[in-house]
């Protein structure tokens, strides 16, 4: 397992969250995945869920900091957020992952997972967080 299934462990993880209300303890479980030999890679997956739930508020209020003033945070398709989520909390978090590996992972699973364009604002979304950061 490579640190980008770690990623999207955590993102359908979240998504399963935010969606199902699916407790975070169920979560860290992984019963849904099916090759769960690669301990270390799991770990990684747990570090991103927990610390994504633990950050929320502050992830989603930059969130909603950098949309339009046209869009509006519950329009957003709950994959969407789900990647935006695991991402910027990666961005602020993990110092150790480059930004722009994080922000080409988001945009991989957005293509894989996101619905039609998503990618294209994820991309804008996540590089205006970063930049932001840096200043």
């Amino acid at each position: 397992m490579s640190r980008r299934k770690s990623r999207i462990i955590a993102f359908q993880a979240l998504y399963s969250w935010d969606v199902g209300k699916e407790p975070l303890e169920e979560l860290l479980k992984f019963q849904w995945v099916e090759d769960k030999n690669e301990e270390e890679e799991l770990t990684f997956s747990r570090l991103i869920i927990a610390g994504t739930i633990e950050h929320i508020d502050e992830i989603d209020d930059l969130i909603k900091k950098n949309l339009s003033p046209k869009w509006d945070f519950e329009r957003l398709s709950r994959v969407t957020v789900s990647i935006l989520r695991i991402s910027i909390f990666s961005i602020l978090y993990q110092k150790e992952t480059h930004e722009s590996i994080i922000i080409d992972e988001a945009i991989d699973i957005a293509k894989e997972f996101g619905p039609d364009d998503s990618y294209k604002f994820i991309n804008a979304m996540l590089d205006n967080i970063s930049k932001q950061k840096r200043c």
